[in-house]
């Protein structure tokens, strides 16, 4: 084991352990402090069942649906979504790697790019964004819960809507839910982990069997695996696959767009780069190719079984009337939305909420903030329409979210070329302060990647109209607005006249664009 030592730093085959003591800073506190060499307890398999948690879930189950409504064949449908996770993959991967190296969570990787302070802004952009998925998985979970019970309480759907829409039994399963994220959250990382290790497997397992007996019941998957694409010759939407293509592949891409960002709040725990790039090629596009296929057969099979497709795996478990498979199937639904509740949209804002106020606030209380937030946005209204909910929500927030990935990619890669000073990255007037800790390039780079696609935006959810021009260009949104932010960061931060920070004007080493020692 080669064992490198510099100022404050040490560096074990490549990766970097923070020895300084900078505890008295107010940049700092134990749950966003880079990780030592014994937190570091996540494997090649670790994060493979880290993706196969996430995927494994109902709407991943359901993510073919919308596409399949519009027209794509079943083969067409799951392609998309496998070539839109592949892509995904790659800023992940990207990201991935600063959090792998310097034990960083992901607003301190904001840090070096947008300044101390200006963290914040990409931090809360990725946060309010996890409290409304973490309210709309907290309300699946607890509808699951809901639906389930209705089949021995079947006055509970007889109910009165008193509580903003639902009925008390439905609030009731909702907050059960909620609670249970909120426990696991205040037990720590550690426990995450081992939820982690008990989903992976289980809704796997679990998910072959529902196709076994699809098949086996219905004698085959059913006519929608022979059914042909709308979109071929002869179609009633005959060569409009590709304009109906890249909006669906963006939506895709959107789906994980915040995690491909916040990557480094899971990969600071591993052993080292190779476990991370391994463990999530295995884990991500394989698994949401399977469980949308899974999602697909099954359906399809449901049209020979009832006489109708049925889409929610919570209301077809409901078909089953053996009180053991209802038992089986709520404890396997609750787990699954729990496991990839807690993974994808409470770690990320409990560190980002915990980064606005180190000195008061921990990852507990980030937790329950971003708890608290999801029940206010009421996620029940969120899904009511499912089309809104893909096609405007996620392509929306995933034109956001390329932005801050292209600067985030270009300041690490481009301009220092993975090379961060560890111990600036919490320290008051140091190499990452810039402008009373902001770096103003960071953020206009981010509203000129955003800005090609709020047009579009706009006219989508029917705030405004615009030409078709605008929206065309909108479905594309992630990439454009990755790319814009890349090119504009990078070419602010090469121009040595329009440096945004005294120490890089200077051309001092700690703190120079690089951050680099002499």
């Amino acid at each position: 084991m080669k064992n490198i030592s510099s100022v404050g730093v040490k560096v074990t085959n490549g990766i970097h352990e923070l020895i300084l003591d900078i505890s008295h800073s107010s940049y700092y506190n134990r749950d966003i402090a880079p990780t030592t060499l014994a937190d570091r307890k996540w494997g090649t398999k670790d994060i493979a069942v880290l993706w196969i948690s996430m995927s494994a879930c109902i709407p991943t189950y359901m993510l073919a649906s919308s596409l399949i409504a519009e027209g794509m064949n079943w083969w067409q449908a799951v392609l998309t979504i496998f070539l839109g996770n592949s892509i995904v993959l790659v800023p992940m991967l990207l990201n991935a790697h600063a959090g792998t190296k310097y034990g960083i969570p992901f607003p301190v990787y904001c840090r070096p790019s947008f300044g101390i302070l200006g963290a914040n802004i990409p931090a809360l952009l990725r946060a309010f964004v996890a409290c409304g998925w973490f309210g709309i998985q907290s309300w699946i979970g607890g509808w699951a819960i809901y639906k389930i019970l209705t089949v021995y309480f079947p006055h509970w759907d007889q109910m009165p809507n008193i509580f903003w829409g639902i009925n008390g039994p439905q609030l009731a399963c909702f907050l059960f839910f909620w609670s249970i994220n909120m426990l696991v959250i205040y037990k720590g990382i550690e426990s995450i982990r081992v939820l982690l290790n008990i989903k992976a497997p289980l809704l796997i397992v679990l998910g072959l069997l529902l196709l076994g007996w699809a098949y086996g019941k219905a004698g085959g998957f059913g006519p929608m695996l022979s059914q042909p694409s709308a979109f071929v010759p002869g179609g009633a939407k005959a060569g409009q696959f590709w304009f109906f293509f890249f909006p669906a592949l963006t939506a895709m891409i959107g789906f994980w767009a915040t995690l491909s960002l916040n990557i480094p709040d899971f990969t600071r725990y591993a052993y080292s780069q190779r476990n991370q790039v391994v463990g999530q090629a295995l884990g991500l596009p394989t698994t949401m190719g399977l469980y949308s296929f899974i999602g697909v057969a099954v359906t399809s099979a449901t049209l020979v079984i009832y006489g109708e497709a049925i889409w929610d795996p919570v209301i077809l478990l409901t078909k089953f009337k053996n009180p053991m498979v209802l038992v089986v199937a709520m404890f396997s639904l609750c787990l699954a939305t729990l496991a990839t509740n807690i993974a994808a949209n409470v770690v990320s804002p409990a560190n980002d909420f915990a980064h606005l106020w180190p000195k008061k606030i921990s990852f507990q209380t980030g937790g329950l903030i971003t708890g608290i937030i999801g029940i206010l946005i009421q996620p029940w209204k969120l899904i009511a329409d499912p089309s809104g909910y893909i096609f405007k929500w996620l392509v929306a927030y995933s034109s956001l979210l390329g932005a801050v990935g292209g600067v985030l990619i270009a300041d690490y890669f481009f301009i220092r070329r993975t090379v961060l000073d560890l111990p600036g990255l919490y320290q008051k007037k140091g190499p990452y302060w810039y402008r009373s800790g902001f770096n103003p390039w960071a953020v206009l780079a981010l509203l000129l990647g955003i800005l090609p696609c709020l047009p579009g935006f706009l006219g989508a959810v029917s705030l405004a109209k615009v030409s078709s021009f605008w929206s065309q260009l909108y479905h594309y949104a992630w990439f454009i607005s990755f790319g814009v932010s890349f090119v504009i960061y990078a070419v602010l931060m090469n121009t040595p006249s329009l440096s945004p920070s005294p120490l890089v004007a200077r051309g001092e080493p700690s703190g120079g664009v690089g951050g680099r020692r002499k």
